[in-house]
C-alpha cells in the first residue's frame, strides 16, 4: 500500500500579479497526488487565509501582499506552492479595457526628463497584468543591459545618457510598448526650473465699467505660447475680487523653490501712492482699494515662496487715483534676486488697446507674444517688446514700458525643468491645477428612437468650455433631426454679444473638437459652479411612419468641469464670513492672478481715445509724499528698483 502513494506534485503554481486597487484577482494552485487533496493558503506574515481552503483563491486586492499555498494528503504529505506577490497600485483612473484579462496595460508611462550632468536620472514604466509584466528598457533603440524592473536609474548622469527612451513590457499574454521619453542632460552650469506654473486673468465685462475687447485673444494666444514652454497654465476670464482672491491663494499654494511662476493680468487698473491696483468685475463705480486687488501684496507673496524665478506682467493703466496724486516713491523689495515685473506703460498712463488683423489685442500683448518665445534672458525679452512698443506710431508718446527686476542670474522662459518629483503633500495641493485643465469625456447618448447623439467638449479657458452635439446615426425611423443643448444650471455666455461673438467663432474653429457638429452651447463662468453641471439634450425629429414631430431628451452629468473643480467658491464664502465677523478678508496665498487696466480703445490706423474716467476718489489723496499703505493692506507693502 505503501508504494502506491505518490508524492505530491504541484503542476502548475501559481503566478504573480500587478493590479489596481480593489481589482478581484483570482490565485490558482493545480497538484497532484494520491487521493484528496487539502488546500490552505496563507499571507506574508504567514497567517492563514481565512475560508482559503480550495485550490482557487479569490483576492480584493487592498493592499501589496505575498501568498503562498500549502497542498497536503490524508497521508500526512505536504508541499507548499511558490510565495507569490499581489501588487496593488492605487491610481484614481487605472483606465483598464472592459473585458481586461491580465494582458500588460501601462498605467504610467516614463516622462521626458531634464537633468543636470552628474545627478540622478530615475525613469518608471507602471504596468498592470497578470501575471505580473517584465521589462527591458531601450535607448535609442538599443536595449540596455541588465535593466529589466520597472524603474530604471541611472547613477551621475553623463552626456552620453541623453536620448530617447522606451520600455518593453510584455507576459505570457502579449506585449506593449511605453510612450517614447526624452532625456536630456545639461551642464551642471545650466539654469532650470523644478516646474513651470502660470495663472493668466482677462477682465473685458464690467458691472460698472466700461468694457474691453482684447483680454480674450490676449489671454488664449498667451496661454498658448507659455504651455509651448512647458508651463502648467490656467487663464481665467472675468472674475470677482473674491474669485480673483481664492483664485491668488490656489496658485500660491503650488509656488516652491525652484518653481518659475508667471502671472498676467489684462483688465482695468490703476495706481495709488506707488501701488497698482487690480480692478474686478464686480468692482463699483468709484474705485476703492477693498475692492480690488493690490499687486504688490500678490508680489510679497511670491516672493516667500521662494521661487527661482517670479514673472508678473500687467497689461493695464496705472492712472493716478486722482488728480492730487504725487508720483509714487520707490521700495526695494526683498532682495531675493527672482523677481522681473513688467509694466504695459509707465506711470500715470493708460494702455491701449488695437484692432490688429481683425482681431481686439493689448499692444503690449501684441509685441510680448511676439517674442516670448525666443531662448532670451526674461529681462531681454521684455526690452524687445518695448523697444518695438516705442518704435509704434499709434501709441508714440502715450505709452512706453516700464520694465523693474531684482534678477541676478541669466533666467529664461525657455529654461528646461528638471523634474525632481513632487512630494505627496505637494501632489495633492497640484491636484487642482491639474483638474482645471480637464475636460469630461466625450460620451454617446442613444435616444429611444435610435438616434445616436455624440457630445464632446472643448476648452477655450480654464473657466469656459465649449460643449458640441452631432448627430451620430439618425435610425430606423428618424428623419429632419435637429438637437440643442442646454444646461443646469444655466451658464452664462459672456460672448453673446455681436462684437465679442465674432471672436469667439474664430476661437471655436481653432478648437472644435467634434467633426462638423450640429450645435454647441458656451459654458462660462465656471468658477462659480457649487455642484455637477448637467447638459441636457433635446432631439427633435420627424417619425418616419407616424408622420408626427416628435421630441426625446436626455441628460449627461459631467460633474464640475475645469476650474469648477478647484471650487473656489469655498474661498468666497470664507472671506465673506471673515467681513461678517469684522475679521480682516485680504487672503493670499490660493489661487489665479488678475491685473486691471483702465485701457483705451484703439482701431489700427486712428489714435487710441481713453476712456472718460469719472471715478471719484473715496479718501482725499495726500498732497506731499507718503508711505501709508492703502485701505486694504495690512502691511506695508514693498516696490521694486530697477
Amino acid at each position: 500500500m505503501k508504494n502506491m502513494i505518490r508524492d505530491i506534485v504541484i503542476v502548475q503554481h501559481p503566478v504573480s500579479v500587478y493590479v489596481p486597487r480593489s481589482y478581484k484577482v483570482t490565485l490558482s494552485v493545480r497538484a497532484e497526488g494520491t487521493g484528496i487533496l487539502n488546500y490552505q493558503w496563507f499571507k506574508s506574515s504567514k497567517e492563514e487565509v481565512f475560508g482559503g481552503t480550495r485550490a482557487d483563491l479569490i483576492v480584493t486586492a487592498q493592499r501589496s501582499q505575498l501568498y503562498i499555498c500549502r497542498v497536503n494528503d490524508q497521508f500526512c504529505n505536504c508541499v507548499f506552492s511558490k510565495w507569490v506577490t499581489v501588487k496593488v497600485l492605487d491610481i484614481a483612473k487605472p483606465g483598464l479595457p472592459v473585458a481586461w484579462r491580465g494582458e500588460p496595460h501601462i498605467a504610467v508611462h516614463p516622462a521626458p526628463q531634464t537633468v543636470r550632468q552628474g545627478e540622478r536620472l530615475t525613469l518608471s514604466c507602471i504596468a498592470f497584468g497578470i501575471p505580473t509584466p517584465h521589462y527591458q528598457w531601450y535607448r535609442n533603440g538599443h536595449p540596455l543591459l541588465g535593466k529589466t524592473t520597472d524603474t530604471l536609474q541611472i547613477e551621475n548622469a553623463e552626456s552620453d545618457h541623453r536620448g530617447t527612451y522606451l520600455c518593453y513590457v510584455s507576459n505570457v499574454q502579449e506585449e506593449r510598448w511605453t510612450e517614447a521619453a526624452d532625456v536630456e542632460i545639461v551642464p551642471t552650469n545650466q539654469l532650470t526650473a523644478t516646474d513651470k506654473v502660470a495663472l493668466l486673468i482677462g477682465n473685458l465685462n464690467y458691472s460698472h465699467h466700461p468694457d474691453l475687447m482684447a483680454p480674450t485673444m490676449d489671454v488664449h494666444e498667451l496661454a498658448n505660447l507659455l504651455q509651448q514652454l512647458g508651463f502648467r497654465v490656467v487663464s481665467l476670464l472675468d472674475l470677482t475680487r473674491e474669485e480673483m482672491l481664492a483664485a491668488i491663494d490656489k496658485f500660491l499654494l503650488l509656488l516652491d523653490r525652484g518653481v518659475y511662476a508667471l502671472f498676467y493680468y489684462a483688465g482695468h487698473g490703476y495706481e495709488r501712492l506707488g501701488r497698482n491696483y487690480l480692478v474686478a468685475i464686480d468692482a463699483p463705480r468709484s474705485y476703492r482699494s477693498e475692492n480690488c486687488v493690490c499687486v504688490q501684496r500678490i508680489m510679497r507673496k511670491m516672493q516667500e515662496r521662494r521661487t527661482a524665478l517670479n514673472v508678473v506682467l500687467l497689461d493695464t493703466c496705472r492712472t493716478w487715483y486722482n488728480l492730487d496724486c504725487i508720483a509714487s516713491e520707490i521700495r526695494p523689495l526683498v532682495p531675493m534676486g527672482n523677481t522681473v515685473y513688467g509694466y504695459a506703460t509707465c506711470e500715470n498712463a493708460e494702455a491701449y488697446e488695437v484692432q490688429d488683423g481683425g482681431k481686439s489685442t493689448g499692444i503690449f500683448t501684441k509685441y510680448l507674444n511676439k517674442y516670448i518665445l525666443q531662448p532670451e534672458k526674461v529681462t531681454h525679452i521684455l526690452e524687445l517688446v518695448s523697444e518695438n512698443l516705442g518704435r509704434d506710431p499709434f501709441v508714440t508718446g502715450k505709452q512706453a514700458v516700464e520694465i523693474r527686476h531684482t534678477i541676478k542670474e541669466p533666467r529664461s522662459l525657455t529654461d528646461p525643468i528638471r523634474t525632481t518629483g513632487h512630494t505627496g503633500e505637494l501632489h495633492l495641493r497640484d491636484a487642482c491645477w491639474r483638474q482645471a485643465n480637464e475636460l469630461p469625456h466625450q460620451k454617446l447618448l442613444i435616444f429611444t428612437c435610435g438616434v445616436e447623439v455624440e457630445v464632446s467638449f472643448s476648452a477655450l479657458f480654464s473657466n469656459v468650455m465649449v460643449a458640441f452635439g452631432r448627430v451620430k446615426t439618425t435610425g430606423p425611423r428618424a428623419q429632419d433631426c435637429t438637437i440643442t443643448l442646454r444646461s443646469t444650471p444655466a451658464m452664462e455666455d459672456i460672448f453673446s454679444s455681436p462684437g465679442r461673438s465674432s471672436e469667439m467663432d474664430s476661437l471655436l474653429l481653432n478648437n472644435l473638437v467634434a467633426e462638423n457638429p450640429d450645435c454647441s452651447l458656451r459654458l462660462c463662468g465656471l468658477q462659480k459652479l457649487q455642484g455637477s453641471l448637467v447638459i441636457k439634450v433635446d432631439l427633435h425629429y420627424t417619425h418616419m411612419d407616424r408622420k408626427l414631430w416628435l421630441q426625446e431628451s436626455k441628460q449627461l452629468d459631467i460633474g464640475k468641469p475645469l476650474v469648477a473643480s478647484c471650487d473656489l467658491h469655498r474661498g468666497q464664502q470664507a472671506m465673506v464670513a471673515q467681513r461678517r465677523d469684522g475679521a480682516p478678508a485680504q487672503s493670499m496665498g490660493h489661487s489665479r492672478i488678475s491685473h486691471s487696466k483702465q485701457r483705451p480703445r484703439q482701431t489700427l490706423g486712428q489714435p487710441g481715445r481713453p476712456f472718460t474716467k469719472s471715478a471719484e476718489c473715496a479718501a482725499k489723496v495726500p498732497t506731499a509724499r507718503s508711505n501709508e499703505p492703502g485701505e486694504n493692506d495690512e502691511t506695508e507693502p514693498q516696490d521694486f528698483t530697477h
